[in-house]
């Protein structure tokens, strides 16, 4: 049964990610740079000041919302989970390094489409009566399109988001956090389920100030503890560090490129780029425009030009030092892969041989968990709340409880579930999610523009 459903979702998946996918996050992100004057390069000075300026560790519980730099740090901790590592690894497996610099490709078009998402998330966001305030994809697609269509449109995206996020998606973190948890410590895959569950569970009863509060100081300290291990691994290797970007160049436009004995192509590597950077940077999917939404800030600009720099550090930052990692190691030299020696290596592990290779086996395998469990930790608690949000929308605020008990089930079966099985069924809703967000992107794209205006002539009048 469980090989059977497999095989359907993959040949689904097959389509989505090769055509519908690669076009639609190809096409919106070049749409974006091009109509609002490559924004992802003229702002990001301007989002990288509005970002560290805010930076706070304890914001605090924000009446109706969240601070700016909470909202950015949910959505970094939406971002930079196990795409970044096992997501990663994956792509370059499958699709070869090659894979890398299409997931760059797709995340500096994709900065430009989160700067859309989350300024079209702060202009329709709703405050209700007590204060506290809603938005989303479902609000500016309801936006977009008045009547009966818009109400299908945004229920289809609502579904897709509780069940690629709010289930699906979770049980990929879950599964991560089990199988580098198991390799590391030989913690039972059961064990680790029932733990992540508990804690999960204690924070989702919490709601959007605990979460705040949870991610605002996780979120920079993982990320400086890994990018510290990842930076350790390459100066190291750094003889080798020539050879392996020269891989991903490679491998990316060569037809037939072939490292350790396999033969990678073009559209292996661009298909597993757009499908993993999907994955990995959330751009154009719909769900980080939850965070956006709840920000405090002055215009829905500021807004988006701190969520175009969340992208730049989930991919071009924390992925690029993934990939560096693991090619420096493994792909060039006298690496494993590059001697052809494939087998024990799966995506699940490479990062912790990658890492061991500096730190020793067992000390990179347990680093390599240890951040996994917090990255994947923080994506799952911020997910939830994305997909909390879409289940108030179409259910009320009852069904919450309900959902919220069966989301921590759904966390504990991730841990123990075939992990190809997950992996598939969270990337055929991923990729449902990007369809009815797009065209809602694309009807609005007038709104975006005008935004970029505005922050032009304020700068103008300035001088």
């Amino acid at each position: 049964m469980e090989q059977a459903l497999l095989d359907v979702v993959v040949t689904i998946n097959n389509y989505l990610s090769n055509y519908v996918l690669i076009i639609l996050l190809i096409g919106t992100g070049l749409f974006f740079t091009l109509r609002t004057g490559f924004v992802q390069v003229r702002c990001f000075g301007e989002g990288v000041k509005k970002l560290f300026s805010n930076l706070s560790l304890r914001g605090g519980a924000q009446k109706g919302g969240m601070s700016s730099f909470q909202a950015v740090a949910t959505a970094i901790a939406a971002q930079v989970g196990t795409g970044n590592i096992v997501g990663a690894c994956g792509a370059i497996l499958v699709g070869g390094p090659g894979a890398i610099f299409w997931m760059w490709v797709i995340a500096f078009l994709g900065m430009a489409t989160n700067y859309a998402e989350a300024v079209l998330a702060q202009a329709t966001r709703e405050e209700m009566p007590d204060g506290t305030v809603h938005g989303g994809p479902v609000y500016y697609i309801r936006t977009a399109f008045k009547g009966t269509g818009g109400k299908i449109l945004a229920g289809f995206f609502s579904v897709a988001i509780i069940l690629a996020l709010g289930f699906m998606g979770c049980m990929v973190q879950s599964n991560s956090i089990a199988s580098t948890c198991n390799s590391a410590f030989g913690i039972p895959s059961w064990a680790m389920g029932i733990i992540v569950a508990v804690l999960a569970g204690f924070v989702f009863i919490g709601g959007v100030s605990r979460i705040a509060s949870v991610t605002e100081k996780l979120v920079p300290v993982m990320a400086v503890i890994y990018l510290i291990g990842g930076l350790a691994v390459i100066i190291a290797h750094i003889a080798d560090l020539p050879a392996a970007l020269a891989l991903i160049f490679q491998c990316a436009f060569n037809p037939e490129a072939t490292v350790g004995g396999a033969t990678f192509g073009i559209i292996a590597a661009l298909s597993q780029g757009a499908k993993r950077g999907l994955f990995s940077n959330e751009a154009g999917m719909g769900s980080t425009p939850h965070a956006h939404a709840l920000a405090k800030v002055k215009c829905p600009h500021d807004q988006g030009v701190v969520a175009l720099v969340a992208v730049f550090i989930d991919t071009f930052v924390v992925v690029t030092i993934t990939a560096l990692v693991v090619l420096c190691t493994l792909w060039v030299g006298d690496g494993a892969i590059a001697q052809g020696m494939y087998e024990g290596i799966d995506k699940t592990n490479m990062a912790q041989l990658a890492f061991g290779s500096l730190m020793g086996e067992s000390l990179g395998g347990a680093f390599v968990a240890i951040c996994l469990l917090f990255f994947a930790f923080s994506t799952i608690i911020s997910w939830n709340l994305f997909a909390k949000i879409n289940v108030d929308y179409l259910f009320g605020r009852k069904a919450i409880p309900v959902f919220s008990v069966m989301a921590v089930a759904f966390v504990f079966l991730g841990c123990i579930l075939s992990n190809d099985l997950v992996w598939e069924l969270a990337d055929m809703f991923n990729q449902l999610m990007v369809l009815p967000n797009a065209i809602a992107l694309f009807a609005l794209s007038g709104v975006v523009v005008k935004s970029v205006k505005l922050r032009d002539r304020f700068y103008e009048d300035q001088e």
